[in-house]
């Protein structure tokens, strides 16, 4: 029994030494993308260096910044001798702003294993999330491409723009009535007229900041997701050669972004959408009616991302959505209320889930007849979950195009 107390003794007194007073250390650094996308998985890599004359075995623990709420955050790794380790992981952040990182910690250990030593092996780092600039990338395919398919839905596409392009040889399956009779009779070869979607169109995003965008879904605001929408259609239609505007609001109109196609205006744009906030505020739709009246004179598409739950909600702000559409094409982005939608296809079996049920479907024909106010009125409108809003978007967008109806 004595040599076992003096064997563990002796372990770990030597286990001590390798750790407090053999040369050596770890280092680390914390390698993060220049900035996060709002709702995308975004990467952070952990590389460590030991400098140690043996293998490192311990726990990481980086200091996640608060907004993740994550308290038991930790990493195995195992360094070899004079090496180097590449620790990563993803996170997925859901608000926009500053998010800062604290020390990262390893806790180490030698090939003993009896004691640990604590090392702060990284300083506190910092990165901006911004609205998801992720999906631009595979949104842009809807821009330069012919295809039907989004990737997720069908897309109508009718007839042709009014823009002529070019006159070209005609291949097996061109439409037989755009052949140019004239040119084929110049030539020995059929000829057909080609066309292009009509271009430098103004496309503008109004963007309602108030209490009734504050609603959550899947952690994220409908803010949140009306500013990805917005950002991948605008950028869309910066593909499309069409000019992209920003207007946000809520008890006043708040920032305004002039309809232009710069090489810069896409990263304007996505500077302001990083900054937008929610407010618990009405959101004033005169100001918008009266900044639309001055500041955007010619016809233009206005997609209004906002969120009416109530027929008398719609009724109040009617007014000003009928002489907006009056000198443009208006069309109002809203949202359904997917737990309600869950509970009013549910088949209730008691009398309070028939109470609630009953309720559900008193709110979601309540939106439908928002639809068909709109309608009535000449306002286009887009009724959609959160999960949908971007692809329903842009749909809509290349759908009135193909109409030739921007």
């Amino acid at each position: 029994m004595l040599a076992i107390v003096a064997a563990i003794v002796f372990f770990t007194l030597l286990d001590y030494v390798l750790l407090f007073f053999l040369k050596g250390s770890l280092m680390a650094a914390r390698v993060l993308p220049p900035r996060f996308s709002i709702g995308d998985e975004n990467g952070v890599s952990l590389v460590i260096t030991n400098s140690f004359p043996y293998r490192i075995k311990g726990q990481l623990i980086d200091e996640l910044p608060f907004q993740f709420q994550e308290r038991n955050f930790q990493l195995p790794v195992t360094i070899g001798y004079k090496s180097r380790e590449t620790v990563s992981y993803n996170l997925r952040p859901l608000s926009r702003g500053e998010f800062t990182f604290g020390n990262l910690i390893c806790f180490a250990s030698s090939p003993i294993g009896l004691l640990k030593r604590r090392f702060k092996i990284a300083e506190p780092g910092m990165v901006k999330v911004y609205p998801a600039y992720q999906q631009l990338r595979n949104l842009q395919l809807l821009a330069i491409s012919d295809n039907n398919l989004t990737g997720a839905k069908k897309i109508r596409r009718l007839g042709h723009s009014l823009e002529f392009e070019k006159i070209k040889d005609y291949v097996l399956g061109d439409d037989v009535r755009t052949i140019n009779w004239k040119a084929t009779a110049r030539s020995s070869n059929l000829m057909v007229n080609t066309f292009t979607d009509a271009r430098q169109q103004q496309i503008y995003c109004l963007i309602d900041k108030g209490r009734n965008m504050k609603m959550p879904f899947e952690g994220m605001t409908l803010l949140d997701h009306s500013i990805n929408a917005s950002l991948a259609l605008l950028n869309v239609a910066l593909l499309k050669q069409d000019k992209a505007g920003l207007i946000t609001f809520s008890s006043r109109v708040n920032d305004i972004i002039a309809a232009d196609r710069r090489s810069t205006q896409l990263h304007r744009i996505l500077e302001t959408l990083y900054r937008q906030q929610t407010e618990f505020k009405e959101s004033d739709y005169e100001a918008v009616w009266s900044t639309v009246h001055r500041g955007i004179t010619q016809r233009s598409l206005l997609l209004l991302f906002t969120n009416f739950e109530t027929y008398s909600s719609l009724e109040r702000q009617l007014p000003f959505l009928k002489k907006i559409a009056q000198r443009h094409l208006a069309c109002v982005v809203f949202f359904q209320n997917t737990l309600l939608k869950e509970i009013h296809e549910s088949n209730p079996d008691s009398i309070e889930g028939i109470y609630i049920k009953t309720i559900a479907d008193q709110f979601d024909l309540e939106k439908r007849m928002i639809v068909k106010e709109l309608r009535r009125h000449g306002v286009l409108s887009i009724l959609t979950s959160p999960k949908n809003l971007t692809i329903d978007v842009i749909n809509k967008y290349l759908e009135l195009k193909a109409r030739q109806m921007v």
